[in-house]
């Protein structure tokens, strides 16, 4: 038997999941709220950021959305809070908090 990946979850039985060796779909981590597993979280002050657009492209999640050449808020769902974009952000407009909030 072998699982649809959009309808896997949490609460989905071992023994209903493929085997390994029998992967038939490639998954997505948009289908699931992975920010649960951050044990921190990057804070964007905004007053900071001067739109650099250095943090975007190193986030391994995809969890800083750009549009019209302007970074948005964190997309917590995602965001697993590794870190990396406060360490590249120049300005200090990113900082780590310890916990798994939603930046508050």
């Amino acid at each position: 038997m072998r699982t649809d990946i959009t309808k896997i979850n949490e609460k989905s039985p071992h023994t209903e999941l493929t085997e390994g060796l029998m992967v038939f779909a490639g998954g997505t981590s948009r289908l699931f709220h992975t920010g649960e597993w951050r044990t921190n979280t990057p804070v964007f002050h905004e007053d900071l950021c001067k739109q650099c657009l250095l943090c975007a492209p190193v986030c391994p999640d995809g969890s800083i959305p750009v549009k019209d050449s302007k970074r948005g808020a964190f997309d917590y769902d995602h965001c697993k809070g590794c870190g990396i974009c406060e360490r590249v952000c120049p300005f200090g407009a990113i900082e780590m908090k310890e916990g798994n909030t939603n930046g508050n």
